[in-house]
């Protein structure tokens, strides 16, 4: 995780204040760039984002009026009006200053400079446009944030073998940089597990910023991903920031990889081989560094086969993968994690924490539970409303000792339970995996994952 330094573009046709500038700045571990025209300049601001720029109001063809000057700020606030200008002006010249300061600079420096005030400009500047930044991204975090769901209260139970062991190489990997591939059936609990990844990282104090790649449209992607500026299509009203600079210094977790087209997919290798990655409308290509968690509960090694996903971005994703074990693999973690979900249901809805009936806990360890721990999860939500003097019973659960999930009344149910019931089946027979399950079923895979939502599965 790299602290980038402050990066200035400057404009002077003279050699000599050029050479000093490179001195004074680099010095102080600024990046720069120069340009002797108002032409190159504006060249270059096209190419690359900036933390602040210093100019001359005074080229060759024009020595005097500053009128060149004052064209290049309106150039520049037309590129970018949020990027901060500082004007070089003579002695004799404090009113084109001034005139430059109601067009849009900044500040502005006599020549010669003092150099301690012209980092103090340059420095405060820069500062403040970090500051705007930072107010940026915390703004299109925190509508991120109010949309996505992350289990910052759900503790990981890790009772049973099988997830003490997941669990120990995780919390090794957490200290390292690697991109962490998690796999596993639906309902596993992996975005549990990137959140705790990211939280026991070296950048937990940046965001970790979540993405349902299954959700994004196809015409959305690159804005979703990388941001746009305004004016880049008929509805960006305004700039905006994908998630990837959402989650710049911290980590990025990319859910239901496997849910993306080829294109998509060859959009999202290019940012993760090169680093980099230009918002749409923009030809600025702008740096990120970020950690890259991804799941799935597809066979990508499969998806591959079938030309469907790409060998390139998958060795990109799988620096090292682990498996989550399906709640079935993990039995001893089911009557904790039932006590878990109750305790947590009992305080959000502020009534007393009832029991769970040993009939109801042996029905538990005797189902098989395909749809994982947000299957157990809503169940007991369910039950809390269901059950009777405070006891949940085995039919509060939906659940007998008997009954298994082949047992089924169809004469009698409703067409929502006998759709349920058919989902239930397929994923049964195909090992919880999403595609063969929707492509079995006839459905297109938002249609699919509309119906698994819709009966909590």
């Amino acid at each position: 995780m790299k602290q980038s330094s402050p990066s200035i573009l400057i404009a002077d046709d003279d050699t000599r204040i050029i050479s000093a500038l490179k001195l004074l700045l680099k010095s102080e571990n600024y990046q720069v760039v120069t340009a002797s025209s108002p032409e190159e300049f504006l060249r270059i601001l096209k190419q690359k984002d900036f933390s602040v720029t210093l100019i001359d109001l005074n080229y060759r063809s024009d020595t005097t009026s500053g009128q060149e000057g004052l064209k290049l700020i309106a150039d520049i606030k037309a590129i970018d009006d949020k990027l901060p200008i500082v004007v070089m002006t003579g002695y004799s010249s404090v009113d084109i200053a001034v005139e430059a300061m109601k067009l849009g600079a900044v500040d502005f420096v006599q020549k010669p400079w003092g150099n301690d005030r012209l980092l103090a400009i340059l420095n405060a500047q820069v500062q403040i446009r970090e500051m705007a930044k930072q107010g940026e991204r915390l703004i299109e975090e925190n509508a991120l944030l109010r949309k996505q769901v992350f289990a910052t209260n759900s503790a990981i139970i890790a009772e049973s073998d099988a997830m003490a062991q997941v669990l120990a190489k995780l919390n090794k990997l957490s200290l390292s940089e690697m991109s962490i591939l998690l796999t596993g059936e639906n309902g596993t609990g992996k975005s549990l597990l990137a959140e705790h990844i990211h939280k026991q990282s070296v950048r937990n104090t940046n965001a970790l910023i979540s993405v349902n790649m299954g959700a994004i449209t196809e015409t959305l992607f690159e804005s979703e991903m990388f941001g746009h500026i305004k004016g880049a299509f008929t509805d960006a009203k305004e700039n905006r920031i994908g998630r990837f600079e959402l989650a710049e210094n911290g980590t990025i977790f990319l859910d239901e990889i496997a849910n993306i087209s080829l294109p998509q997919q060859a959009k999202l290798l290019r940012v993760l081989e090169e680093h980099q990655f230009e918002k749409v409308g923009s030809s600025k290509t702008q740096q990120v560094d970020v950690r890259l968690i991804s799941a799935t509960n597809a066979n990508l090694p499969e998806l591959i086969d079938n030309g469907r996903f790409r060998q390139d971005l998958l060795y990109r994703l799988n620096t090292v993968e682990i498996k989550i074990p399906a709640l079935r693999e993990r039995r001893e973690d089911i009557l904790p994690l039932a006590l878990h979900f109750l305790k947590q249901f009992a305080e959000k809805y502020r009534i007393a924490l009832p029991e769970i009936s040993n009939e109801a806990k042996q029905a538990m360890l005797c189902y098989q539970w395909p749809g994982n721990i947000r299957e157990l999860g809503h169940m007991i939500e369910r039950a809390i409303f269901l059950s009777q003097n405070n006891m949940i019973s085995s039919q509060d659960l939906g659940l007998s000792t008997t009954e298994n999930v082949t047992d089924f009344d169809i004469e009698n149910a409703s067409l929502d339970a006998i759709e349920k019931h058919i989902i239930h089946q397929r994923l049964t027979r195909f090992e919880n995996n999403g595609h063969e399950t929707a492509q079995s079923l006839g459905l297109s895979r938002s249609s699919y994952y509309r119906r698994l939502e819709k009966h909590n599965l």
